[in-house]
């Protein structure tokens, strides 16, 4: 119904162009017909005229031949009378003529109009079917869209109904969240009450014992200092002289021998005491650093690890040109001893195996490797991450692996691979005996049990955690944070027990490292400034500030096991060797 109506509009349109065309064009041809009639009837006068005209002078020229001796006069008037009527009737036809060219002409023009115009109706006409075309289309366009339309409600109806029901379950769930986190919380506070009872409880046997042990000692040194003691020569024994007011280098009765290993020749390698490579327990003699004795370029841009093996003997960096460099400590300096190469991206993170055999790190190309110190070899290659491994730690028993993510994982590797879904991405990793201790991207540092693999429990920091570290003893956790405070967190009772800031000191990067001394005395960062700040745990105050060898942030510092040296690096290629020497 609709297109006959539309065509019944646009027949009506061109019926009612063309009778305007029609009045328009008669008006302008009808005094042109008007002019033409009545040249035409001037004309047919002008031709009556003549005929008569003719006629007359036929008839006088008669008269004229049959009496010439009329009268004269008569003749001559009549002659003028047709001469001004000649010269009369030929200006009327020279206006005649003159009028029938203008005439002529404007019909040119108005042909030629009229030709335009039948031009521009052709044209329009065309352009009227195209538009009649175009129209046509777009009308079963709109009915296509129109359809689309219905259905693209209907679903958005049905989305709607879906997103309704969805919303109601996710109340729900969010209810039932909220109560278990509740619960979660009044069960966490409840065994952290009971833990730190606990913990009070083995601290004063623990100190009870201590006591006794040290007082059965005591006890047995001062019987043993009242007995002789036979020499053997075999035994690998000395005995310490008198103080040198003596002179005499005599043995003294009354002083007791003390046992000391004898250097072998084999296992010098030079006069400090990092010379050898057996580890001890906990390190009795911490130098806090005063001076640098050995600053040198470690790696062909930024530098990002540092870590002393566990005999003091090597040092290893890992830098951004996807390099592990080893150094030999000799004599104050770090002589180069070799590289490992593997990695297909910059170094994160270094950790040598207890042992000091192994060497493990992780890099930007999501993946973990380790490698024998002796030769250099790349033994394996861990690979699982889909992020770049900012941390990797061996466990305690050496023989497994934990590495932490961007990807917001941490990966437990033995025979076979364990993955846990962290939340956040992570920046370090320490472990203890069963559980896993995570420093992560939102602020929170993570305790897992290893062999629930599941959070034991957490704890937030009022800014991004960029390091961890342990004491000795494993009872303290060191961290810090993009907030500027580096914390020491007491692991029995869950609280943090300290926390240390200086003035001018600033975290420079997500994996800026801290690190604790061998006996958990003194607590050593770096700053962005290029400063390495040096805290006394014991007094909680800054002991040292050392702001004159780097030229840009400090990335990681290292304090070796035997305390006489720390190691820090920056975001330049530089590494500094410190010590009080």
């Amino acid at each position: 119904m609709a297109e006959r109506r539309l065509e019944c509009s646009w027949k009506r349109h061109v019926v009612e162009q063309l009778k305007q065309r029609d009045r328009v064009q008669r008006h302008a041809f009808e005094e042109i017909i008007h002019q033409y009639n009545r040249l035409l009837e001037k004309s047919d006068l002008q031709t009556v005229l003549s005929e008569r005209y003719q006629s007359d002078k036929y008839d006088l020229q008669n008269r004229h031949d049959s009496s010439p001796g009329l009268d004269l006069s008569r003749n001559d008037s009549l002659q003028q009378e047709m001469a001004q009527m000649r010269i009369r009737h030929q200006e009327e036809l020279t206006e005649l003529h003159k009028k029938r060219g203008e005439l002529a002409q404007s019909v040119i023009e108005l042909n030629h109009q009229i030709q335009q115009k039948d031009k521009e109706i052709q044209s329009n006409e065309a352009k009227m079917e195209e538009y009649q075309r175009q129209i046509a289309e777009l009308e079963g366009e709109c009915r296509e869209l129109r359809g689309k339309l219905q259905d693209l409600e209907q679903a958005n109806q049905t989305l709607k109904d879906e997103y309704d029901a969805l919303q109601i379950t996710f109340g729900a769930l969010e209810e039932k969240l909220r109560r278990t986190t509740d619960d979660n919380q009044e069960l966490v506070s409840r065994w952290m009450a009971e833990k730190s009872q606990e913990a009070n409880k083995l601290n004063a046997e623990n100190e009870k014992d201590c006591k006794r042990r040290q007082a059965k000692l005591q006890k047995e040194l001062a019987e043993a200092a009242k007995e002789p003691l036979p020499l053997d020569p075999d035994d690998d024994i000395e005995v310490l002289a008198e103080d040198s007011g003596k002179g005499t280098g005599e043995t003294s009765p009354n002083r007791p021998l003390s046992r000391t290993p004898r250097r072998r020749p084999g296992n010098s390698y030079g006069s400090s005491p990092e010379c050898t490579e057996t580890p001890s327990g906990v390190c009795a003699d911490v130098r806090v650093p005063a001076t640098a004795l050995h600053v040198f370029e470690a790696h062909d841009g930024e530098v990002n690890a540092v870590r002393f093996s566990p005999g003091s003997r090597l040092l290893a960096t890992g830098g951004m040109d996807r390099r592990v460099k080893l150094w030999e400590v000799v004599s104050g300096r770090c002589e180069p001893k070799g590289a490992l190469t593997g990695s297909n991206a910059g170094i994160t993170s270094i950790e040598f195996d207890s042992a000091g055999s192994y060497l493990l790190a992780a890099s930007n190309d999501f993946a973990s490797r380790i490698w024998t110190v002796d030769d250099f070899r790349l033994r394996h290659t861990l690979t699982g991450h889909s992020g770049k491994v900012l941390a990797a730690r061996f466990l305690l028993d050496n023989a497994r692996i934990v590495s932490g993510s961007y990807d917001r994982t941490l990966k437990l590797w033995d025979l076979r691979m364990k993955t846990v879904f962290a939340g956040s991405s992570c920046n370090d990793i320490v472990c203890t005996e069963q559980c896993v201790m995570s420093g992560h991207f939102d602020k929170r540092v993570r305790f897992w049990d290893i062999r629930a693999e599941s959070i034991v429990r957490e704890l937030e920091l009022m800014g991004r955690v960029t390091s961890l570290d342990l004491n000795h003893d494993r009872t303290e956790l060191l961290t810090c944070s993009r907030d500027d405070l580096v914390k020491i967190i007491d692991l029995r009772s869950n609280a943090v027990r300290q926390t240390f800031s200086a003035q001018g000191f600033k975290c420079g990067a997500d994996w800026t490292r801290v690190t604790f001394s061998p006996d958990g005395s003194y607590v050593a960062g770096g700053s962005a400034d290029g400063a390495l700040y040096i805290w006394n745990v014991l007094t909680g105050k800054l002991e040292r500030t050392l702001d004159k060898n780097h030229s840009s942030a400090i990335n990681s510092v290292s304090w070796s096991p035997s305390g006489a040296y720390v190691v820090s690096v920056e975001k330049g290629c530089k590494a500094v060797l410190w010590s009080d020497m």
